[in-house]
């Protein structure tokens, strides 16, 4: 991977927000594109949002990009671009917690603090023999103090990679235990626990929301608006939407829309209505329906904007919507 051995904690910084919560496949293309368009943390600063925003498109967990933002913009601008070099003041950086901070702060200027990723808890909890759960607050501080006992303070960097390559390459949830070095003293391969260690006590409470989506068409434009509230996807845009608890009929998505004023009763048609559309999130399953309809006059809604098929390409969708736009694109909108 690019950012392997890299000594640049603004690379390092973006490569390991990038990560979070991302697969290194995944991420590695959008790393290179920041890369490639912000060079170093100006001119990530000065960058205006939606090309950031647009940039980040499909990676998920926007937060994360508001905080990247944020956080280009405070070390630009009140740190005049200077990185912090020390591991409180790192983590203290908007969307950068002790693991983000630790790698920082280890990679590129080797201080001693250890990096407990996936990769981490598993390696030590089966060779310790650990079952304390790992999302507990109790494992938590265990692992992470166990991880600082055995960190070397001289090569931290060099350490933590090492480790977490361990993990990611040989004690996987599946296990590599005939090649691993560990194989003569490790308590989970010794007394038969590989499938038990790591332990975990959450079980993800999934909540299922319905949104339909209103693609507005008035000559040949559609209106978009942006996600303002504190909810999936802020700053993101999408089409006007209404939100239900449950799968409805089209009419009385139609009939909510109307005493919006999104449209004049009888003076619209309605053009197609899309199968299911889904998209899984970490906590939250979105189910969708487009629905496209023409008006013969226009809505005069203040948080709308009317872009053309064509201008939809410049604002950042959430993924359902851009799956959508890419399979009704091959016939196009209108």
């Amino acid at each position: 991977m690019p950012w392997k051995g890299e000594k640049d904690p603004y690379k390092i910084w973006l490569s390991e927000i990038i990560l979070q919560q991302t697969r290194v496949e995944q991420g590695l293309n959008y790393y290179n594109e920041f890369v490639r368009n912000f060079p170093d943390i100006t001119k990530l600063a000065k960058a205006p949002e939606e090309k950031v925003f647009k940039l980040w498109e499909g990676l998920g967990y926007y937060s994360r990009c508001r905080n990247l933002i944020a956080t280009a913009k405070y070390i630009s601008l009140e740190r005049k671009g200077v990185f912090p070099k020390t591991y409180e003041e790192i983590v203290d950086l908007k969307g950068v917690g002790p693991y983000t901070a630790a790698a920082i702060s280890s990679f590129a200027f080797n201080l001693p603090h250890a990096v407990v990723d996936g990769n981490v808890f598993r390696v030590l909890s089966r060779i310790f023999g650990v079952d304390t759960p790992i999302d507990s607050t109790e494992g938590k501080k265990y692992f992470s103090q166990l991880a600082n006992e055995l960190i070397d303070k001289k090569q931290a960097g060099a350490y933590n990679q090492a480790i977490m390559d361990f993990g990611a390459m040989i004690c996987k949830p599946v296990p590599q235990c005939d090649q691993c070095v560990f194989n003569n003293s490790c308590y989970a391969l010794l007394n038969g626990k590989i499938n038990e260690l790591p332990v975990k006590e959450k079980k993800i409470s999934i909540k299922k929301r319905w949104f339909y989506y209103l693609l507005i068409e008035h000559k040949n434009q559609l209106a978009i608006r942006q996600r303002t509230t504190k909810d999936i996807w802020q700053q993101l845009y999408e089409f006007p939407m209404i939100e239900t608890a449950q799968d409805v009929e089209q009419g009385k998505i139609l009939a909510r829309a109307e005493k919006q004023n999104w449209f004049i009763p009888g003076k619209y048609e309605v053009v197609t209505l899309s199968p299911v559309h889904k998209q899984q999130l970490s906590h939250q399953l979105i189910a969708g329906r487009f629905i496209h309809i023409r008006v013969k006059n226009k809505p005069n809604q203040a948080d709308w904007q009317w872009v053309s098929e064509t201008g939809l390409g410049k604002f950042a969708f959430p993924r359902v919507i851009n799956q959508y736009l890419e399979k009704v694109r091959q016939q196009s909108l209108f």
